[in-house]
């Protein structure tokens, strides 16, 4: 009796493209230069309440919803949440940010902080 293979040549070809897709992506993502022009939008509950830019440091308290408060720090080109009222800490431990387009959300205060304008990436191409 002749024992099938379970794992043959082409899965290990198909494994080896979806690993490659896969960090291509991640490469990508964290190689896109920082927004060094860019400004930091802060939302509170949807709508803009300032904007601050990424190139001057400074900390700012931002007052939530509810009375909730988060401490936004800017220092050398990157936004973080330092501190926050809310009872997660989801956006404390979150990294800085310094690149267009990425955010940090608190929920709970309904915090919203987005990096905008900067260098954006383009895709090179040839058609």
């Amino acid at each position: 009796m002749e024992k099938k293979k379970t794992f043959g040549r082409r899965d290990l070809i198909l494994l080896l493209v979806v690993l490659a897709i896969g960090l291509a992506g991640i490469l990508f993502l964290y190689t896109r230069p920082a927004a060094a022009d860019g400004e930091v939008e802060v939302s509170v509950d949807g709508e803009v309440v300032m904007t601050l830019p990424l190139s001057e440091d400074t900390e700012v308290t931002i007052s939530g919803f509810d009375g909730g408060e988060n401490l936004l720090v800017i220092s050398d080109g990157k936004a973080e949440i330092e501190s926050a009222s809310c009872p997660d800490g989801v956006c404390v431990r979150h990294y800085a940010i310094s690149r267009d387009g990425e955010s940090i959300i608190c929920l709970p205060n309904r915090v919203v902080v987005t990096i905008r304008g900067g260098e954006k990436g383009e895709v090179d191409a040839i058609a």
